[in-house]
This record gives structure tokens, C-alpha cells and sequence, in this order.
């Protein structure tokens, strides 16, 4: 299969600087998974190039470098070309990591080579490297050096490791997690060969750092297939290394409104956030939200009239406990943790709409903020489609309308440019029921025309109203009164018609 690259998705910063070290004599390729997202036809996100020159020529050639590793990696920033792209990428400068040819020894820890060593051969680079599809090279021209037929891995949708499966994870053993990673980010298979390594090695990913396993189940977890992702590491025997206490919902029956076990009811919720693009916290707290309930479950006689039932009271406590320690663990943020565990343990809001006053819906927004309320009831979608239920049946449209009309500002002369401070200080007005009609008539003059909203016109406007009797005055501060109810009222109404309720 011939593979048609677009050479114009290589920025130009990139291309300096593989011409950069081809015009002072080097080699220079572009390498790995930039490589792979091209043939793929994929925007790369990062480009990486190798070469044969070492760490000390690289530095040589460029005007800003960064230099602080022990592998040879030479951060090279390359000023972006135009103003709009500096703009964009938040900075002035692409970095870009540029690599000598290497040729790595043993690795007695799993992780880090016990030594590494430069060559001048691309193919002890690239023999080095864990899957074909990330063992290519391209140079500046498009000719894809393919030492390891990753190409045709890549045609028949497989990932391979290069050479014996074995080697490569013993060599790394995150590289079984990256297997599932690029498994659901790509919709490939991966290869029998590999997967029989997989099952054999997969207690080595114990000796893998926290935050390098986090930052590949994030990977999993935000790409469009994260339920397979799971799934094929729980197959792999990967899961129960690093977080076994989802395992504790597998052929745990819910019984009641529930069609699946509680493993497979995560993996549909969280399979729900993915399809709706939301945010990484909300996929969390899809997936852990019901973690408490295997800990939790009781059975009662006496429900379901006489049948009996299950029960899992204090579920979210137990379950946002449990995440804390679980995202604490693989060292999230707090920020994160803090949000999840939250979304969690307030996730069994819902009582019945007919009854929930709004100033019970005010007291959930207290407990997550405004900046979260939001994302507790995607969270809440999410468990519901997780039930094999509709997205959003009319108890949680009516929620969604309930928070909006809390959430609205409601009308008040606190909107006004002035207030009774400013009336008594600088306009004469004692305190009192006059002042209360003057700010409801003031409010129904805003209301009518909001240009009036100056401290100028309402002082005006209040030196007249001043000069009426009181039965007038408080006729009008009425009027005032009834027009911001009237718009209250047309505001909630059209909040329920905008949600369906």
C-alpha cells in the first residue's frame, strides 16, 4: 500500500532545523510518532527528529538549546515564524527535541537503560524503539526509512513490538500500558505475539513510577474509546497493579432499576463522557462513581415487595473516599482530586422534582460551587445512560431548569447605580418607606429603558419623585414592584420552555 504523506503539516521550524543540521553535514530524520501521524494522515502533536550528530554539535548549531539529560536529548527552540503563531502557541519559541542515534544497554530497573551510547547508525536507533508503527524515520524529502515493516503493521491496523516482545518489556515495562494506549487511540489490534508477553510480563509494570503510569491512563481515558482501553487492561491483568479496586465491581449485581453489573455499569457511564467530549474530571468521576457500592452492598428482605433488594447506603462516601486514595496514589493534581472526589460524593443529589424545593437546589450549588454544578450533572447523565436510560428524561430537565433559575440573578434595585447610602449622603432622602417606593420606582424606570441606569439620571429622577405625597410615591414604588415579579415570572417561564419542562 502506497502511503500518501502531506509534507506541508511539517512546520517550518521543524524543517530549519533538519536542514539546519543537513547543511553543516549530518543526517537528520524526522522520527517515531510524528512519523506514524503522518503516514496515518493525523495532525502530530510532537515532532521529534534524531540524527548522528552528538549533543555537543547539536548545541553548536542552534541559538537557544536546552541541554540537562542524561540521554542525549538536545531541546532545540526554534522562534516561531510569525506573530499569529507565537500568539497561538502561548510562547515565542517550538520546541523541538532533537536525539543522536542511540544504542541502549541493559535495563536492571524496567524503566531507564543502565547506559546510554551514541551511534552513527540509524538502524541502532531505531532497533531500540517498542512498536513498529513508532520505529520510522522520514527524512526532510518524505522517504520513509521502514527498517521493522512498520508500514505494514500500520496497513493491517496491528501493533507490534520491534523485535522479541519479551526484550522490549523487560527493557520498559510501561511500554505494555502504551500498548493499550495507542490499542484505543489508533483502533488497532495488537499482535498475538504481544499480547502472550503482556500476559507473562504484566507484573513488571509494578516497578513503573506512579506519575509515568498516570499520564498513560489519562491518555487512555481521554481518547473516543476509553471503555476498551479499561476493559483490555483489566484482560491484560494490568488493571489489578495499579487500580484493583475497580475489579471489586465485576459480577457485582445491582439488581432493581440496574441492567448490568456494577463494572460494566462504570464502564458504560464513563463510556458516555467520552462520546459527549467532556473534560477529563468528568470522566473520572464517571468511572469511580460507583466504586464504593461493591463495599457497601447489603441485601434487604423486606424490599421490593417481600422480594428483597440490595442496598448500598453511603455508597458516594465510601466511593469518593476510595478515589482520593486511588488519584492520591497514581499522583494526580489536587486540583483534580479535589473536583472528582467532590463530583462523587455529591453524584446521589436526585430526589423527586415534584417535592425538591429550589432552595434545596441552592444547597447543592453551595456544596460544588457554581464553576462545578454543571459538571455534577453531566456526571449524573452520565451514571443514567449507564443504566441503559435516556439521556435526559424530564426529572433531569427539570433539574437543569431548577439550577438555571437558581443560578439566574434575580431582578433587585441592588442593580441600580444608585442605593439608599448614596440617596441619604448626597440627595437629602431619609431612610424609611419613601425610600423603598423611590428605589421600586426607579427599578421600573430601569426596567422600561436600562439607558437610565446612570447615577445622573436616577439623581434626577429621584429629586422629582421626592416632591410627590406619599399615596402617589408608594403607587408607583407598587407599580415598580409588580413589573420586576411580571419579569421574573416570564424568566422562569421561558427557563422551563428552554429545557422542556
Amino acid at each position: 500500500m502506497k502511503f500518501n504523506i502531506d509534507l506541508k503539516k511539517i512546520p517550518k521550524e521543524v524543517l530549519h532545523v533538519t536542514h539546519t543540521l543537513e547543511k553543516n553535514g549530518f543526517e537528520s530524520y524526522l522520527v517515531g510518532g510524528c512519523v506514524r501521524d503522518l503516514v496515518l494522515g493525523l495532525e502530530p502533536k510532537d515532532w521529534d527528529i534524531t540524527t548522528n550528530a552528538v549533543p555537543e554539535e547539536i548545541v553548536k548549531l542552534f541559538d537557544k538549546t536546552v541541554y540537562e539529560n542524561t540521554f542525549g536529548t538536545v531541546a532545540v527552540c526554534v522562534p516561531y515564524e510569525t506573530t499569529k503563531d507565537a500568539v497561538s502557541q502561548g510562547t515565542e519559541y517550538m520546541i523541538i527535541e532533537v536525539t543522536p542515534y542511540r544504542t541502549e544497554a541493559e535495563y536492571s530497573d524496567f524503566r531507564h537503560p543502565d547506559d546510554v551510547r551514541f551511534s552513527q547508525n540509524l538502524s541502532d536507533d531505531l532497533k531500540r524503539r517498542d512498536f513498529t508503527i513508532n520505529a520510522l524515520a522520514m527524512d526532510s524529502k518524505g522517504q520513509v526509512m521502514d527498517m521493522f515493516d512498520g508500514l505494514k503493521d500500520i496497513e493491517k491496523k496491528i501493533l507490534r513490538t520491534v523485535g522479541e516482545a519479551e526484550e522490549r518489556f523487560q527493557e520498559d515495562a510501561l511500554r505494555m500500558l502504551r500498548a493499550v494506549r495507542f490499542s484505543v487511540q489508533l483502533n488497532f489490534s495488537i499482535s498475538h505475539e504481544t499480547t502472550e508477553s503482556i500476559l507473562k510480563n504484566v507484573d513488571l509494570i509494578k516497578k513503573i513510577s506512579a506519575e509515568r503510569i498516570r499520564d498513560e491512563f489519562v491518555k487512555i481515558i481521554m481518547s473516543d474509546s476509553p471503555a476498551v482501553g479499561i476493559t483490555m487492561l483489566q484482560k491484560f491483568g494490568i488493571l489489578k497493579n495499579i487500580i484493583p479496586e475497580l475489579e471489586e465491581g465485576i459480577g457485582c449485581e445491582q439488581l432493581g432499576e440496574h441492567i448490568y453489573d456494577i463494572w460494566n455499569h462504570l464502564l458504560h457511564a464513563m463510556e458516555h463522557s467520552a462520546i459527549k467530549k467532556w473534560p477529563l474530571e468528568i470522566r473520572l468521576a464517571s468511572l469511580f462513581h460507583d466504586i464504593g457500592k461493591p463495599r457497601t452492598r447489603r441485601f434487604d428482605q423486606s424490599k421490593a415487595g417481600g422480594k428483597g433488594k440490595y442496598t448500598f447506603y453511603g455508597h458516594e462516601v465510601v466511593g469518593a473516599r476510595m478515589t482520593k486514595n486511588i488519584l492520591e496514589r497514581l499522583k494526580f493534581s489536587k486540583k483534580e482530586i479535589e473536583l472528582v472526589e467532590k463530583l462523587i460524593r455529591n453524584h446521589m443529589f436526585f430526589s423527586d422534582t415534584e417535592t425538591i424545593t429550589l432552595s434545596a437546589v441552592r444547597r447543592i450549588i453551595t456544596k460544588v460551587s457554581k464553576e462545578n454544578i454543571w459538571g455534577l450533572m453531566q456526571v449524573r447523565e452520565c451514571d443514567r445512560v449507564g443504566m441503559k436510560k435516556k439521556e435526559a428524561p424530564y426529572r433531569l430537565r427539570k433539574y437543569f431548569a431548577m439550577i438555571e433559575e437558581a443560578l439566574h440573578d434575580p431582578i433587585s434595585v441592588s442593580q441600580l447605580k444608585i442605593d439608599g447610602n448614596f440617596m441619604m449622603k448626597n440627595l437629602g432622602i431619609s431612610a424609611g418607606p419613601r425610600m423603598g417606593w423611590i428605589l421600586n420606582a426607579l427599578l421600573e424606570e430601569v426596567l422600561e429603558d436600562p439607558s437610565k441606569n446612570t447615577i445622573e439620571i436616577l439623581s434626577e429622577i429621584v429629586l422629582k419623585l421626592n416632591n410627590l405625597s406619599d399615596k402617589e410615591l408608594q403607587k408607583l414604588g407598587k407599580k415598580g414592584k409588580d413589573k420586576k415579579e411580571e419579569l421574573e415570572e416570564l424568566e422562569v417561564k421561558q427557563l422551563h420552555q428552554k429545557h422542556g419542562v
